[in-house]
C-alpha cells in the first residue's frame, strides 16, 4: 500500500480558505487517481472530490462544487485540495486516499486502497 500524510487543516473562519496537501510515499502514485473524502463526527464518510491519474479528469461533490479545487502535482508526488469560502458546515477531518486504478472516477470510499490518518478542518461562524 502506497503510504499517505495529510497536512494543512486547522480553524477558519467561514468565508476564509486553507489548502490540505496529502504527500504519497512511492512514485507509483503518478499511476494512481486519487481523491478526498470528509467526515463530520456522528456522520458518515463522504466524499469531497477526486482526480485522475493524467490529472485532466475532476469529480466534486455538489456541495463543494466553485469553492473546492482539487489538483496533483507528480513532481512532488502530491495531491492538493484547495478549500475557498468555507463554511460551517465544511467542518469535518479530511482524508486523502489513493485507488490504483485510475478510471473511471470513483465516489465510493470503498472502492479506495490507501489512505492517510486525517487531518481536521474546522470552520466557525
Amino acid at each position: 500500500q502506497v503510504q499517505l500524510v495529510e497536512s494543512g487543516g486547522g480553524l477558519v473562519q467561514a468565508g476564509g480558505s486553507l489548502k490540505l496537501s496529502c504527500a504519497a510515499s512511492e512514485r507509483a502514485f503518478s499511476t494512481f487517481a486519487m481523491g478526498w473524502f470528509r467526515q463530520a463526527p456522528g456522520k458518515d464518510r463522504e466524499f469531497v472530490a477526486a482526480i485522475d491519474s493524467s490529472g485532466r479528469r475532476k469529480d466534486y461533490a455538489d456541495a463543494v462544487k466553485g469553492r473546492f479545487t482539487i489538483s496533483r502535482d507528480v513532481v512532488k508526488v502530491t495531491v492538493f485540495l484547495q478549500m475557498n469560502d468555507l463554511k460551517p458546515d465544511d467542518t469535518a477531518v479530511y482524508y486523502c486516499a489513493a485507488r490504483r486504478r485510475s478510471f473511471p472516477l470513483s465516489t465510493q470510499w470503498t472502492s479506495y486502497d490507501s489512505w492517510g490518518q486525517g487531518t481536521q478542518v474546522t470552520v466557525s461562524s
